[in-house]
């Protein structure tokens, strides 16, 4: 049986319980506002209508969650850099040691890097994205953005600019009738030690209180922004930090709890006193077991909390089984990929454990049409990726409230990609298609 279909199988088998360019009227008119960030960027974001955002009931969450299946896609690559999603870009320096944001910024002239960002920001999401991404049937977008986006001190090197863009992704989502979540994806000394994090290597955000201090603040500002009435059609829900990985050990599930709980306060009260926001919080699972929350942060003591999870099953049998939840689930990152080959998807010049580069793997196979651009994927190929697709989408809109697909784009690597899946009809053009509803046969 194919590495694909054992894969479905298990997915199947261990959870069956899993969770569950408009064109405006000449007569209306356009509120145009402008944001300001703690380094005071002044963005222009147009929201559409103005008569269509002057009120909202306190609340009154912005998506049915729980009630109404989430099916949407990360922007990943664009905000936050992976040098997997987008090799040329790192490429294009010419320096090996450049494997994250912080090192982009660190070992090269500033107006280099700068220039080289801008460039990417301008080019990577445009509003044609969100148009097909709105006509491919999704609902969400989850726009990965950094905290130093927001917030740069004590010498850190990165390049700033991206929160005029996530302002244009929520003027673009709007207009096309998409939720938004905002997702914090790396925080000052990293949550996680993934290049995606923004810096690589060791974890320590949760070990100074300073670092918890200043990502909370970013919440704070983030929260107060984006739960006035004039976003109550766009943006929906804050995720106030993406995978804070328990098993680096030491303190840092304690934090992350506390950091929940602060962090609550911030994104469900964001007016002060008792009156509540409107936007919806979603939390990581720490890559603890569901079970794990259970009784965490539930109702009627807290309302607006969903649990966020992560699919990391890239070539192997280890999807961790789904125990019935007391808060709504939402697979916030999964893919096509049944391999890791694609390249530098364990980290720049690491190899892939599928093929025995990487170091201390045994091979399992040849990557071979397994990554890449997709042109030399076979029909059975692309019939597996099929059924993975709809095996994972099926399973997660069980009992659930649904998942997003990371990522809607990758430059070579088409297995990761929707927006290739779509052109290569692995992945269906209305994501409540079951062309194969046995995937396991």
């Amino acid at each position: 049986m194919v590495l694909g279909v054992k894969l479905a199988v298990y997915i199947l088998a261990v959870l069956p319980a899993v969770l569950s360019e408009l064109e405006p009227h000449p007569a209306r008119t356009r509120r145009r506002h402008h944001v300001r960030t703690t380094q005071s960027l002044d963005v222009d974001i147009d929201l559409g209508p103005a008569n269509a955002y002057d009120s909202e009931s306190p609340g009154q969450f912005r998506f049915p969650y729980g009630q109404t299946k989430v099916r949407g896609v990360n922007l990943g690559g664009w905000l936050v850099l992976e040098s997997w999603i987008t090799p040329s870009l790192f490429d294009a320096t010419g320096d090996d040691r450049i494997i994250d944001e912080y090192t982009f910024g660190q070992y090269q002239d500033k107006d280099v890097a700068t220039a080289a960002l801008q460039k990417h920001w301008d080019t990577w999401i445009t509003e044609p994205d969100l148009a097909a991404i709105a006509a491919a049937g999704l609902n969400h977008v989850r726009v990965p953005i950094g905290f130093w986006a927001f917030d740069v001190s004590g010498g850190e090197p990165y390049i700033q600019g991206q929160f005029p863009y996530l302002c244009k992704a929520i003027e673009w989502a709007a207009k096309y009738d998409i939720k938004v979540i905002i997702d914090l994806h790396g925080a000052p000394g990293s949550q996680n030690g993934f290049d995606n994090s923004g810096r690589a290597g060791n974890t320590t955000w949760h070990l100074y209180q300073s670092n918890v201090d200043r990502t909370n603040a970013i919440i704070k500002l983030l929260a107060a922004e984006f739960s006035q009435p004039k976003y109550k059609n766009v943006v929906a829900t804050i995720a106030p930090l993406n995978e804070p990985a328990s098993f680096r050990g030491g303190n840092i599930v304690n934090v992350t709890r506390q950091y929940w709980l602060d962090s609550y306060q911030s994104i469900r009260h964001p007016f002060g006193g008792s009156r509540e926001g409107n936007l919806f919080e979603l939390i990581h699972d720490a890559f603890e077991p569901i079970s794990f929350w259970n009784g965490f942060m539930t109702k009627p003591n807290y309302t607006g909390v969903a649990l966020d999870t992560s699919i990391c099953n890239i070539g192997k049998n280890d999807i961790k089984p789904f125990n019935a939840a007391y808060l709504p689930v939402i697979t916030g990152e999964f893919s096509n990929a049944l391999t890791d080959c694609a390249k530098n998807i364990n980290g720049r010049f690491r190899g892939s454990r599928y093929d025995g580069t990487f170091p201390g793997s045994t091979k399992t196979g040849n990557c071979t049409g397994k990554s890449g651009s997709g042109a030399d994927f076979t029909d059975d190929y692309k019939v597996e990726l099929g059924k993975y697709f709809e095996a994972q989408t099926t399973t997660y809109e069980i009992n659930g409230s649904g998942w997003i697909f990371w990522t809607w784009k990758a430059e070579n690597a088409a297995e990761w990609s929707y927006q290739v899946g779509l052109a290569g009809g692995w992945i269906p053009q209305d994501p409540t298609e079951r062309k194969y509803p046995n995937p396991c046969v």
